[in-house]
């Protein structure tokens, strides 16, 4: 939207759009540094810099000198207001076309793409939906007129909007471990639509709700077409954490496994006591599946990570060729690999686990507040 001084809005998923579509953006951001250091927008032809509003707050010849001309300007700032104020004096400066994002880094840090990866082989559809800012994914699995979502965020607006669209109902909700980066919308889509809700329970150990047991030998079936869910244990990232084989096809890996990296076993305060779980898991249980099944997991770490569309996506057997964690011979090597040298921790991750524990009930903006950042999942992602 253009306003009437020449200023033009962004959107989140407009924004989306340039990353994922790979086009040409230059973005002025004018958080303070150390926020800016922590958590950016990034993407392939995405060029940005940090000047804190402070600093502009005289004018903005400073950024002017900074700013090519001839190209989309988009100013962003925590929560819109700052931003607005430096992109309109951008534009009486004479700068065109100049935008400012829409609900600043807040909006960029929950807005959710939803991505189709592919078709079930008796009829239905997954999607991935893409937390952008974050690098969290959520899967839904559709079939027969019902859906299962996996690892849900806690936008679930989203999720019931996008089911209703399909025509379909969500009856089943499962999160492949218990969260640290994020706070889980699993249980609360549960509770709106009526569905089960399903944790593995080695997970759950101090879960203050009910749930259903997500263990291995269960299939948990989505429609008409009976397409099978098949948890498959694969601790490593917590004591818990299951994968999924959905439809032969699929291997959904929560944070056990990245396209471009592995899942750290820190997270809990017990990363010398599972990473031999980890190795177990990624160097021989994975090993023991098809080398086919398409990898869709929890969480990117870089936008180098988005393939064609956006997706998040790779073969196993490419994986085992190009991922490093996957092909460390050494076991002292790859324990030290992942016990050392670690990023720091998700913001807040300590409560975000006592949240989807059910021991603290924060409101939406302390939810909001816990998540800002990136997700830090995965052992190379510095």
């Amino acid at each position: 939207m253009t306003t009437a001084t020449g200023l033009n809005t962004m959107t989140s998923r407009e924004l989306t759009q340039f990353v994922m579509n790979k086009e040409e953006l230059f973005i002025l951001d004018v958080r303070n540094e150390s926020d800016f250091n922590d958590w950016k927008i990034e993407g392939e032809r995405i060029d940005v810099i940090n000047i804190p509003y402070f600093e502009l707050l005289d004018g903005v010849d400073l950024a002017l000198d900074n700013i090519p001309n001839g190209k989309n300007v988009l100013v962003v700032c925590a929560k819109e207001g700052s931003s607005k104020f430096v992109a309109e004096q951008l534009v009486e400066a004479g700068r065109s076309p100049v935008f400012y994002l829409e609900g600043g880094m807040q909006a960029w840090s929950e807005h959710l793409e939803p991505v189709k990866i592919g078709e079930l082989k008796d009829g239905g559809s997954i999607y991935q939906f893409v937390r952008i800012g974050k690098g969290c994914l959520s899967y839904m699995v559709v079939s027969g007129g019902e859906a299962v979502m996996v690892d849900t965020l806690r936008m679930t607006d989203v999720f019931e909007n996008f089911a209703n669209e399909q025509g379909v109902k969500i009856t089943h909700t499962i999160d492949t471990h218990l969260h640290a980066d994020h706070i889980s919308g699993g249980r609360k889509l549960a509770d709106q639509v009526g569905a089960t809700y399903w944790i593995p329970a080695k997970d759950a150990t101090e879960v203050t709700f009910d749930y259903a047991k997500l263990e291995e030998g269960q299939a948990i079936t989505v429609g008409k077409t009976t397409i099978n869910i098949q948890p498959v244990y694969s601790p490593g990232h917590t004591i818990g954490s299951t994968s999924l084989v959905v439809d032969g096809q699929y291997l959904l890996t929560g944070d056990i496994l990245f396209i471009e990296s592995i899942g750290r076993p820190d997270l809990a305060g017990q990363a010398q006591d599972w990473v031999g779980d980890l190795r177990q898991t990624l160097y021989d249980r994975y090993k023991e599946l098809s080398q086919d099944l398409i990898v869709l997991p929890a969480h990117f770490g870089k936008v180098s990570e988005l393939g064609e569309g956006g997706r998040v996506s790779a073969r196993l057997a490419d994986l085992y060729a190009n991922n490093r964690g996957l092909n460390i011979a050494n076991d002292t090597e790859f324990r030290r690999m992942v016990t050392e040298n670690l990023p720091e921790h998700p913001n807040s991750y300590q409560e975000i686990r006592q949240t989807n524990m059910g021991k603290i009930a924060p409101s939406d903006e302390e939810q909001r507040e816990m998540e800002i950042g990136p997700n830090r999942c995965a052992v190379h992602d510095n």
